[in-house]
C-alpha cells in the first residue's frame, strides 16, 4: 500500500476514533456530592467510571451551605446522588426539588451507629443526632461500602472495577486505623483532653479514646453563650486542657480568646467537616485523618 493510500485510510478512521473516545467520555456515570468528603471517596470508588460534582468543596461548611442554580444544573445532569444524612445537609431537599432529580439516591451513613448528644438553643436543650460520623475510621468504611453499592446500582457494568476500587480502599483504611491507634497509645491518658471550635469530633473521641469539648454545638450554625464559655475556661483549668485547636470551617477569635484567658496552646489547625484544596495537607479523606493526627499528637505530646 503505497503512501497516498495509508494517509486516505488514515482521514477515513479519524472520526471514527474521535467518535469513540467522545463515546467513552459520555459512558461515564455523573455523580453529584453533598460535600468534599463525600465527593473524594465517590472519586476513588469510582475511578474513570464517574465523573463527580460537589457541591460544598474544599473548606466549605456544610451546615450553612446556600446551593446555587449552577447546583440544580448539576443535580439534574446526575444519575446519582451521595449524601451523608443525620440532618447534615438541611438545605439537600430544597436543592432536590427545585432541581427536579429523579435519579437514585445514596445516603452514606445507612447502616451506621449513630451518636445522641445534648445540644442548647435558646436555653432549652435538646438531645440530637451527631452528623460527623465519618470521623471515625470504621464509619468510613460503611461510607465505601453503601457507596460502592449505590455506584453498582446504578451502572452494574462497572461492577467488577467498583469492587476493586474498594477492595483496596478498605484495605488503606485498615491500615491508617492502625496507625491512628498507634499513634495516640503514645499519648499520655491525661493529655488525651482537647478545644476544638464545634462537636465535629463526637466519633473521632468515642473511637480512638480522646475526650473533645467545644463550645459551639454540633452544627456550626449554633453559637456559644457566655455563659458555655466561662464553663469551658473553667474546665479547662480544672482539668488542665493542655491544648486548644482551630477547625478549618470555623472562625477562630473564640478559640483564640480560650486559649488567651487559660494558658492552654494553640495546636494547630484541624479538618473536620471539609477537606483541604488539592495543594493543602487534606486533600483527601485519608489525607484528613493523616494530618489530623499527627497535628493532635504533635501539639499533645509537647
Amino acid at each position: 500500500m503505497n503512501r497516498r493510500l495509508l494517509l486516505y485510510a488514515a482521514a477515513l478512521m479519524t472520526p471514527l476514533l474521535i467518535g469513540s473516545g467522545g463515546a467513552q467520555a459520555a459512558d461515564k456515570i455523573k455523580v453529584a456530592a453533598s460535600f468534599s468528603v463525600l465527593g473524594d471517596m465517590v472519586a476513588r470508588i469510582g475511578g474513570d467510571r464517574v465523573e463527580v460534582a460537589t457541591f460544598v468543596g474544599p473548606n466549605g461548611d456544610a451546615h450553612v451551605y446556600e446551593p446555587t442554580p449552577g447546583d440544580a444544573k448539576k443535580l439534574l445532569d446526575a444519575s446519582v446522588l451521595v449524601v451523608n444524612g443525620l440532618g447534615l445537609e438541611g438545605w439537600m431537599s430544597r436543592l432536590e426539588k427545585s432541581s427536579g432529580f429523579k435519579g437514585k439516591v445514596v445516603t452514606a451513613t445507612t447502616g451506621i451507629k449513630t451518636r445522641q448528644m445534648e445540644e442548647e438553643e435558646k436555653g432549652k436543650t435538646r438531645k440530637i443526632i451527631d452528623p460527623h460520623a465519618w470521623q471515625s475510621l470504621a464509619n468510613g468504611k460503611v461510607y465505601v461500602q453503601n457507596i460502592r453499592d449505590g455506584l453498582i446500582t446504578a451502572d452494574p457494568a462497572g461492577k467488577d472495577t467498583y469492587e476493586a476500587n474498594t477492595k483496596k480502599y478498605l484495605a488503606d483504611i485498615d491500615d491508617l486505623d492502625k496507625e491512628v491507634r498507634a499513634s495516640i497509645a503514645k499519648l499520655p491518658p491525661a493529655r488525651r483532653k482537647i478545644i476544638t471550635t464545634h462537636d465535629a469530633f463526637g466519633y473521632f473521641g468515642a473511637t480512638y479514646g480522646m475526650a473533645f469539648i467545644a463550645p459551639e454545638g454540633v452544627s456550626t450554625e449554633s453559637e456559644a453563650s457566655a455563659k458555655d464559655v466561662a464553663k469551658i475556661i473553667r474546665q479547662i483549668k480544672a482539668e488542665k486542657v493542655p491544648a486548644v485547636f482551630l477547625e478549618n470551617v470555623t472562625d477562630h477569635r473564640l478559640l483564640d480568646q480560650i486559649a488567651r484567658e487559660t494558658g492552654a496552646k494553640l495546636g494547630g489547625t484541624l479538618y473536620s467537616d471539609a477537606l483541604s484544596d488539592a495543594k493543602g495537607p487534606a486533600s483527601t479523606y485519608l489525607d484528613m485523618f493523616r494530618h489530623n493526627i499527627a497535628t493532635l499528637t504533635q501539639a499533645l505530646s509537647s
